[in-house]
């Protein structure tokens, strides 16, 4: 125990974690907002399938 405590004050002060540091977030790109919009409708669209099949049961 007295050896890692003794290597832990020797080592030099880059060793130890750096604080932490938020991540900026990126803006999105034009294609990524197709996608998304694409996503969107597909989605919108699958639900209103689904609804037309449950309501014929």
């Amino acid at each position: 125990m007295k050896r890692i405590l003794s290597l832990a004050l020797l080592a030099p002060s880059s060793a130890f974690a750096a604080a932490f540091e938020r991540p900026i977030p990126q803006p999105q790109t034009e294609t990524a907002e197709f996608w998304f919009l694409i996503g969107s409708i597909a989605l919108i669209v699958s639900l209103g399938f689904v609804q037309y099949l449950v309501s014929r049961r």
